[in-house]
């Protein structure tokens, strides 16, 4: 059914959209080693994607970053309230 609303949106999907960024985000970072605000920049633009489809506490989103020599790891938990499947499903 999902496909199907795709079909005639016209949007692409958020998830591909999403990890993109994410891919761009990362790498800038790599660049910018020692800036103390990306970690707040990320957490504003994750937080600010999400809220466009579920209601949440922003209090209740957690991002954290793990800086390697090699690999940076971002870290991403959210609180998701119940029953937003079903909110979701009436929206639709």
């Amino acid at each position: 059914m999902k496909g199907l609303l795709r079909l005639f949106n016209g949007r692409a999907a958020s998830a591909p959209v999403a990890r993109e960024r994410l891919q761009i985000l990362l790498a800038h970072e790599r660049g910018l080693r020692g800036q103390p605000d990306l970690l707040g920049v990320l957490r504003a633009e994750i937080l600010a994607a999400v809220s466009r489809h579920i209601t949440l506490d922003p209090d209740k989103v957690i991002v954290k970053m793990d800086r390697g020599p090699h690999v940076s790891t971002l870290e991403v938990d959210i609180e998701v309230p119940n029953g937003f499947e079903r909110s979701l499903a009436a929206a639709g």
